[in-house]
């Protein structure tokens, strides 16, 4: 009976960790999403799309690696990137040895706008993290990879 009851509280205590994790990503993405359409009418998808391709430099991207990298259907990529195609932010192009492939790449004025939605960002993450202190932080942080590691190794135990 003892074993049950215990097992039973780790479970409970599971389940209100996941509620906890849930609820802080949901209002950091919520802060996140209200200050890119107020400042910059934007998306949370276009931001995403701009720091990926941002992140690669002049190279930029094939649209089935952002598909991967932002993992989102090419139907649902092909629609945001012709968007900023229009806006002049990615310039889209042919690949020279497969017509069919397209390579995105951020404009000087995507880099431009890009930075300055990096910047509101980070500050916006500063502004929600501010009331912890710098070991707290470093041992959220720690616990929180712990936890990535874990439930991906048990993601990929549950597949093979």
């Amino acid at each position: 009976m003892k074993r049950a009851s215990a097992s039973r509280q780790r479970s409970d205590s599971y389940l209100r960790l996941w509620l906890r994790l849930l609820k802080c990503s949901n209002l950091i993405e919520s802060r996140v999403r209200s200050g890119l359409r107020e400042e910059f009418e934007t998306t949370l998808p276009r931001f995403d799309m701009l720091a990926q391709l941002d992140a690669v430099g002049d190279a930029g991207l094939t649209m089935g690696e952002l598909s991967r990298r932002l993992m989102v259907t090419n139907g649902n990529l092909t629609g945001l990137t012709e968007r900023l195609v229009k806006e002049k932010l990615v310039s889209r192009n042919a690949l020279p040895h497969d017509r069919r492939s397209q390579r995105v790449r951020l404009t000087s004025s995507g880099r431009k706008a890009w930075e300055k939605m990096a910047l509101s960002h980070r500050q916006w993450i500063e502004q929600m993290f501010a009331g912890m202190k710098d070991a707290e932080i470093e041992q959220l942080h720690k616990l929180i990879g712990r936890l990535r590691d874990t439930v991906q190794s048990t993601a990929e135990k549950e597949m093979s």
